[in-house]
């Protein structure tokens, strides 16, 4: 009997704690109904009633009937209350490493994004800036934004404007296109750059008139490799502030995936802090060519390590079109100032033989490349080089992007299919430089900058991008201008090569998420993918094409989690 009562009672607390867990083990699903489910997964829109979450991923989208059931007993609920919930988005090409410089800096980008429509408030706002804290963040006074093409005087801040800031401070500012900077007299002492210092190969020290004293302008590889050295916070303190600015900006745009689309020494930030489990978003990055000891690291992986990895590389081959730098085949209707007569840019790498080293170096080693090319000359470059390559060691499936391509010609479109390049185009441009580019390059041709709907329609696979912090990282305003292709001036930029609003969302969902080899987990509403999603305040397919840019983030969600809340 008292061996009867015994096993009763064990049986009893056994299955009082088996209950225990039971109860204990929540129902941590939830469903998410009563607004605009877009799913992005046809070519043509499709809605869903509700969706549902468990664990990370995506269980369920269809019916809402069907969804409770699906989601099972004590279950969350979500209502959008109209609300819009999309995929997370997926920017075709970034700088993530530069967001938080962009993000704790001096604003100084023109209107819309900020106030520095001329040189006196561009000087204003740096004073404004310059604090004993600010300046500890880095020891210089930065900002990055500016924007000759759109300053009242049309030129870009020298030394002496900047002087007037300080002269005791180290000052540089980095051009909208991040391919200029300018810097003050103290800046330019501190980085030793005299009237004896040379030209670098891909880059030019701009100068004072009739002589060889720099004026504190720098140019593509002039200026490039020293960002970091200005850029680099000066204490853990510091480097903290910076990296909570960056990742918040991101997630305040609807980021679940950033790029890093040229990492050089900030790779080595990036990882240090997925060591940490800092991040909340997933961070791909492409190493520059130059620096290429990730690719042989355990970061170098199609599989995110703590939401970071290394996908491949990254090569340059011109410069910026509204800086004038892009390498074309016929000159600038307007060159910079103290061009040569019938300027037309210049190469990154003048030597074919050099690129198609480092062409090679990708193709035999399988690693997917990204390649800078705005000019045509230098698209021009960039199939001839690749071509070979591309059957020596074969061509499917490798993903190559080129990366802006503002001046392509149809016939380079052309190419890019037959190479099975990927073309993440930048048609922010016709609002932020539409005008100047018709002023530089002519009213045909600047009407035929960004040709998203050209390669579509050539079969091209295409995305869009930000290149923030070349612009501030808006993906909502990227889609605007994706669809209306209006300037500054109001002027429409090549109306015939506009996108529908639901072609340009894929440009920053599925087919972004293609790009990135990632299609199978993000990019779409679908069952068994990660639930990496936003949360607009409108529909961006019914809405008004121009108040598509008005469109505002409500909620960003990263594998079930939410990462950013309005």
């Amino acid at each position: 009997m008292k061996i009867k009562k015994s096993l009763l009672f064990i049986l009893g607390i056994t299955f009082l704690f088996s209950c225990n867990e039971t109860v204990k083990k929540e129902n941590t699903a939830t469903v998410y109904f009563g607004g605009d489910i877009i799913t992005m997964a046809n070519d043509t829109p499709e809605y869903a009633e509700a969706l549902v979450i468990n664990d990370g991923k995506i269980i369920f989208v269809g019916s809402s009937d069907e969804a409770m059931t699906v989601a099972g007993k004590g279950h969350q609920m979500v209502d959008l209350q109209g609300k819009t919930l999309l995929p997370g988005f997926i920017d075709g090409h970034a700088h993530f490493g530069s967001f938080s410089s962009q993000a704790i800096g001096a604003q100084i980008l023109p209107s819309p994004d900020a106030k520095a429509d001329d040189i006196p408030t561009l000087i204003e706002i740096l004073k404004d800036w310059n604090t004993p804290e600010n300046r500890a963040l880095t020891g210089w006074i930065f900002g990055m934004g500016f924007d000759d093409s759109v300053l009242k005087e049309k030129r870009f801040p020298t030394k002496e404007d900047l002087d007037k800031v300080s002269t005791e401070t180290p000052i540089m500012i980095i051009h909208i296109s991040g391919h200029f900077a300018a810097l003050n007299s103290k800046g330019l002492e501190l980085l030793e750059i005299t009237a004896d210092t040379k030209n670098p190969e891909g880059g030019i020290i701009r100068r004072m008139p009739n002589s060889m004293e720099p004026n504190g302008v720098l140019e593509e590889l002039a200026a490039i490799p020293l960002y970091a050295k200005v850029l680099t916070p000066a204490s853990e303190e510091a480097l903290m502030k910076f990296m909570y600015a960056g990742q918040a900006m991101a997630l305040s745009y609807g980021y679940t995936t950033a790029q890093d689309g040229r990492a050089m020494e900030q790779h080595a930030l990036l990882a240090k802090f997925a060591e940490l489990s800092f991040w909340k978003l997933d961070v791909v990055s492409y190493v520059d060519y130059m620096f290429t000891e990730p690719l042989e690291s355990k970061w170098y992986s199609k599989k995110y390590n703590n939401h970071y990895r290394v996908a491949g590389m990254k090569i340059t081959l011109d410069g910026s079109p509204q800086g004038r730098t892009a390498w074309r085949t016929i000159p600038y209707l307007l060159p910079p100032d103290g061009a040569i007569k019938n300027y037309s840019g210049y190469p990154a790498i003048p030597n074919d033989a050099d690129v198609t080293a480092i062409y090679e170096k990708a193709f035999s080693n399988n690693y997917q490349i990204l390649t800078h090319a705005n000019g045509d000359a230098a698209m021009d470059q960039m199939i001839r080089t690749m071509k070979p390559l591309a059957e020596k060691y074969g061509n499917d499936d490798r993903r190559n992007a080129l990366i802006h391509g503002q001046y392509i010609r149809d016939d380079q479109l052309d190419s890019f299919k037959e190479l099975n390049v990927i073309t993440s185009l930048f048609p922010l441009h016709t609002f932020y430089w539409g005008d100047w580019h018709k002023e530089i390059i002519g009213d045909s041709l600047g009407n035929r900058i960004s040709p998203v709907r050209t390669a579509l329609n050539k079969g091209v696979k295409i995305t869009i991008h930000t290149d923030a912090p070349v612009a501030l990282p808006n993906l909502m305003r990227v889609v605007w201008t994706a669809v209306e292709r209006t300037s500054r001036s109001g002027q429409v930029i090549g109306g015939s090569e506009r996108l529908t609003p639901y072609e340009a969302l894929k440009c920053i969902t599925i087919w972004s998420a293609y790009q990135h080899f990632e299609e199978k987990e993000k990019g779409t509403l679908e069952k068994g993918k990660l639930a990496d999603m936003v949360i607009l305040d409108k529909n961006p397919l019914k809405v008004a094409p121009d108040a598509i840019k008005d469109i505002q983030v409500i909620e960003t969600i990263k594998e079930g989690q939410t990462v950013f809340k309005k």
